[in-house]
């Protein structure tokens, strides 16, 4: 028994020795392999991509727009051309011009200044009576004085005031108002000096009755004047009249038209206009500090009314009394 405990003593004993002698490099590499796999997990966890935002918090954010200003619909906008209308060499899509020349208020506050350009793609021009023109147009955007470009859908009409729309016949038809009275006048007075009665003279005795030889009948001469240069005269003035009354018809067939730069317009909304609050602002503030050229509206091309044929300028009433320079109004 004594003999088993010993054996048993000695064998701890030579465990002991063994663990001790092998303790430290087996600490060692235990400690290494710690090391290593915690440096790997974070290699691992920096080389992963970032996790993805959360829905929710993408769709809260995009549901909070940028404040806006909304100028209702029936909104009447007052514009000028800044460029040449031709509507016979402007089609379908093409691009026309005009600034805003008075501002667009709401209440006390201004929403479009004064000088805010307008573009628009033409969906179609036609020239209305009495020298009207209306634009219809696809689409539309108003640019601000800072840069800002608002967009507008379509359909929008451009109405052009009275007077503002002349006829364009076009070269050939330019040509042929002056050619067609050219040609009236030389027709008819070719025409008149044909059928005109050429100058003669008719041979009677004197005294009217008498017969016989002189010196108890003397034949006289009388000269007939012809008819030739008052009806060619006549003719003519015919033929102008008539070259003038087919021009005109033909200035008149023309659908045509020409708006020049500075031509008035007026556009009325047709659906509500959304714009950016703090765009707008800015662009207001700006006009404030350095106001945009605007173009001129130019004059109504009309022509003035003929005079009354009833009346003279020296005896119509109205007419201012005639003073002679160097002579006093009062004086006798």
């Amino acid at each position: 028994m004594a003999n088993t405990r010993s054996a048993s003593v000695s064998t701890m004993n030579a465990f002991l020795n063994l663990a001790g002698t092998h303790a430290k490099p087996t600490l060692t590499v235990f400690t290494t392999l710690v090391l290593a796999a915690s440096s790997l997990a974070q290699d691992n966890s920096q080389s992963q991509p970032p996790a993805p935002p959360d829905p929710q918090t993408m769709q809260a954010s995009a549901a909070l727009p940028a404040a806006t200003e909304v100028i209702p619909a029936g909104t009447r906008i007052a514009l000028v051309l800044t460029h040449p209308v031709q509507s016979r060499y402007i089609h379908h899509g093409d691009e026309i011009y005009a600034q805003i020349i008075s501002p667009v208020n709401e209440g006390n506050e201004m929403q479009i200044p004064p000088g805010t350009f307008v573009t628009g793609k033409v969906d179609k021009l036609q020239l209305r009576s009495a020298g009207r023109a209306e634009l219809h147009l696809q689409s539309m955007s108003i640019t601000f004085p800072d840069g800002y470009v608002a967009p507008m859908s379509g359909p929008v009409t451009l109405e052009g005031t009275e007077g503002y729309a002349l006829k364009d016949p076009g070269q050939r038809g330019m040509v042929g108002l002056f050619v067609l009275p050219a040609a009236g006048a030389g027709l008819g007075a070719l025409i008149g000096h044909s059928v005109g009665k050429p100058q003669s003279s008719v041979t009677s005795n004197f005294p009217p009755g008498c017969v016989g030889p002189p010196p108890y009948c003397t034949p006289t001469t009388t000269p007939v004047f012809g008819t030739q240069g008052r009806d060619t005269a006549e003719g003519a003035g015919i033929g102008i009249a008539i070259g003038a009354v087919a021009s005109l018809v033909m200035l008149s067939s023309s659908h045509h038209f020409f708006m020049d730069a500075g031509a008035p317009l007026d556009m009325v909304l047709t659906q509500p206009l959304r714009l950016e609050q703090t765009r707008v602002s800015d662009a207001v503030q700006k006009f404030g500090q350095q106001p945009v050229s605007i173009q001129p509206v130019w004059p109504r091309p009309i022509p003035p009314p003929p005079p009354d044929p009833g009346f003279s300028p020296a005896t119509s009433p109205g007419t201012p009394p005639t003073i002679i320079p160097g002579i006093p109004p009062n004086a006798p």
